[in-house]
């Protein structure tokens, strides 16, 4: 939809002075069947500046200044310390992330902003509303008075509203004003005209947001069969629902379509072939937040997307299993312990292991093991959704530490390097090799011993090495000799 905003007259706007500002929506004639998106939303931008898409009347100039005097205005995104505070402090817009209009009023009543919007549907009605702030803190300052107006492009008014005096408040609240009009059939166009029907001076201070034009129609509801309008179902049991939706008189020909989105309703899809008041919702592939409506719009507007109005929304939260790893499989030495190191990721998470044998606790991700056998550990987890999932660790019981005495670094994949194979890392031993000269060739501390015969890459000469294992805990060294042969 293109808007062309014409003659600008916005009176003063002025801003709050606490850090969140209060917002509503006026009961006054706002819709109250379903809508569709915004055909047509004028945010004023997500920065300061004067590139509004407009340009205002000759009664006001830009200012960047965001205290603008009287007969000025501004594009800005917070206001605060204005007129000796006599302004409340504003620090966002109606939304709280973009910039709103800040008028301060010229003298004399009249128009302060005169928009012609184009691309509406033809004999459609629509829901006009926009965000409005009294941004003076005083109450016996002159009050804004606005009158809303929608006419075509020849004068015709289509719809009027008055807004009464808009009152000071003790905190900065933004109100929403709004009212129905139908564009006629043959051409679609209208003006929005804002006129203020209050002289300017002390007071009569005001802020704009948010202005938009949503079609608005019959009551539309959809439902999923059997359940409440939010399912939580997990990945792997899931199922059909079904989808049905009743729309209230209105219609003379309507046409229907089933819409899906995955962004939280930033961007809604047609679904293919879903045209009718049921759907059948088959299990997705995978988990994701899945949101659902159903649209409708008259037949002879049904290729214009906004001319639709959309039903309340229907959720499918497809869960996944929680995240969870039991660890690397341990060792376990007689006369040792060992620790498992589970993780786990997200919140709400519980856990326990299975079997309890040997394990210091079931609840903990890292349980201390001391078995004298060997044994193989279960992790068993359930999300708050009731989502589970399970890994397994092995836990070798093993006698002592061997240390193999030979190997054979000729790449021919059979005893190619020297390795410790229960020497777990966990224990953060540190072991070295040294050559015949006493010099160190190799050295690895808390992790998997792992030498290929080469020191700085280069292959060393056969012949018998030692080997020293030492511990952080207090265990014995171990010492000894390995064969390199070549």
């Amino acid at each position: 939809m293109s808007v062309i905003l014409g003659t600008f007259s916005l009176k003063r706007l002025l801003f709050l002075s606490v850090c969140v500002c209060i917002s509503f929506i006026s009961s006054a004639q706002l819709c109250s069947g379903s809508l569709g998106d915004p055909a047509v939303n004028i945010t004023f931008g997500s920065a300061a500046g004067n590139n509004i898409g407009f340009t205002p009347s000759a009664d006001y100039t830009y200012t960047n200044s965001s205290c603008p005097n009287d007969g000025f205005y501004t594009i800005t995104g917070s206001t605060t310390g204005c007129f000796g505070n006599a302004w409340h402090t504003v620090n966002s817009d109606h939304t709280g992330s973009g910039a709103f209009m800040l008028v301060n009023a010229s003298f004399q009543p009249g128009d302060f902003f005169v928009a012609t919007v184009t691309g509406l549907c033809p004999a459609t009605t629509y829901e006009f509303a926009a965000w409005i702030m009294n941004v003076l803190i005083s109450p016996s300052g002159i009050k804004p008075d606005i009158t809303f107006s929608i006419e075509t492009p020849s004068g015709a008014i289509l719809n009027q509203f008055n807004t009464g005096d808009i009152n000071a408040t003790p905190q900065p609240v933004w109100k929403q004003y709004g009212f129905f009009f139908t564009t006629t059939a043959g051409n679609p166009d209208i003006v929005l005209r804002m006129r203020n029907n209050a002289p300017g001076g002390i007071g009569n201070d005001l802020g704009l947001d948010d202005i938009t034009f949503r079609p608005c129609g019959p009551t539309l509801n959809s439902a999923i069969q059997g359940n409440a309008d939010t399912v939580n179902v997990c990945v792997y049991e899931q199922t059909d629902y079904s989808f049905t939706g009743t729309v209230s008189p209105g219609f003379l020909f309507p046409v229907f379509q089933w819409q899906v989105s995955t962004d939280s309703g930033k961007l809604w899809t047609d679904i293919s072939g879903a045209n009718t008041v049921t759907y059948q919702r088959q299990p997705s592939g995978t988990a994701a937040n899945y949101w659902y409506r159903l649209t409708v719009v008259e037949n002879g507007n049904a290729g214009l997307p906004s001319c639709r109005i959309a039903s309340n929304i229907l959720t499918i939260n497809v869960q996944s299993r929680p995240a969870i790893s039991a660890g690397p499989d341990r060792v376990a030495i007689s006369g040792r312990t060992t620790t498992l190191a589970a993780t786990t990721q997200g919140s709400n998470i519980s856990f326990a292991w299975t079997p309890p044998d040997y394990l210091s606790s079931t609840t903990e991700l890292n349980p201390v093991v001391s078995p004298d056998r060997d044994m193989q550990y279960k992790l068993s987890a359930i999300s708050q959704y009731g989502c589970a999932n399970e890994d397994l660790v092995l836990v070798k019981f093993v006698a002592g530490i061997f240390v193999p005495t030979a190997f054979t670094p000729d790449k021919n994949g059979k005893n190619d390097s020297w390795r410790i194979p229960f020497l777990d890392p966990q224990w953060g031993a540190t072991v070295n090799v040294y050559n015949r000269y006493g010099q160190l060739v190799y050295k690895v501390s808390g992790a998997t011993t792992d030498w290929d015969g080469t020191y700085k890459g280069v292959p060393q000469p056969s012949g018998v090495y030692v080997y020293l294992i030492r511990f952080n805990d207090g265990t014995q060294d171990i010492k000894g000799t390995v064969t390199l042969i070549r």
